[in-house]
């Protein structure tokens, strides 16, 4: 989808291995040896600008994907073996063209976030908050908060659905608020998904004069209260 990153994986089996890709038959990157470089036309500038890298492993990753990169990517080895991918990349709504798909919630409810994919039972999942690896799906396995700041943080609260690969957050706090990162890694390809979550205060049942004392608490403790804001919901 739109905003996504994309690598397109090849698997290194030979250090001295001249790789050379190419997007609908122009060349736009190479490996050779320890060297590295991306090769851009004045169309393919205009096309990808500052968004196509490559690594010693020879994969191409495509940041901040468009639909203008859809086509054919062509890995050739040492001008002899060839790899043929194909990328689609869907559109989505205006809101969402700089890559994060952002969800308001009322602290206490719960948010789900959805890869809207078809995921295979072979693709690993990983899903990260804030950088932090909190939970995982590898084939018919999973794990969640796997360590001690994920378990005190969300206590039992999260939920991964393991036909869409889509994680729950349930009783919403405010410190759930941030980033959230979803991985998605299969045999010839990974995408990066991003997400935003912004919980905030429901203060609808609560009397004027404990609403000017959260106001004044947030103003105290700044650095507290960065970390959510506060909306008056009628």
């Amino acid at each position: 989808m739109e905003g996504d990153s994309v690598t397109l994986i090849y698997v290194e089996t030979n250090k001295q291995e001249d790789i050379k890709w190419y997007f609908n038959d122009t060349q736009i990157a190479e490996v050779t040896g320890n060297h590295s470089k991306i090769y851009t036309d004045n169309q393919d500038k205009e096309r990808f600008g500052n968004r196509l890298q490559v690594n010693q492993t020879g994969s191409l990753t495509i940041t901040n994907i468009t639909n203008t990169d859809s086509g054919e990517y062509k890995l050739q080895i040492n001008s002899s073996s060839e790899n043929i991918f194909n990328v689609t990349v869907n559109d989505v709504p205006a809101a969402e063209l700089h890559g994060i798909k952002r969800k308001s919630v009322k602290e206490g409810e719960s948010v789900t976030l959805d890869p809207e994919i078809v995921k295979n039972p072979n693709d690993t999942m990983k899903w990260y908050f804030n950088e932090i690896l909190i939970a995982e799906i590898t084939r018919d396995q999973s794990e969640i908060c796997s360590d001690v700041q994920c378990k005190q943080r969300f206590r039992n609260r999260l939920k991964l659905d393991h036909q869409t690969g889509s994680l729950t957050i349930t009783n919403t706090r405010t410190t759930d608020s941030g980033d959230y990162k979803l991985l998605i890694i299969s045999s010839r390809f990974s995408i990066v998904r991003n997400f935003g979550i912004t919980a905030t205060i429901d203060v609808s049942g609560l009397s004027a004069g404990a609403i000017a004392g959260i106001v004044i608490a947030c103003v105290v403790l700044n650095t507290v209260c960065g970390g959510f804001s506060l909306v008056l919901f009628h």
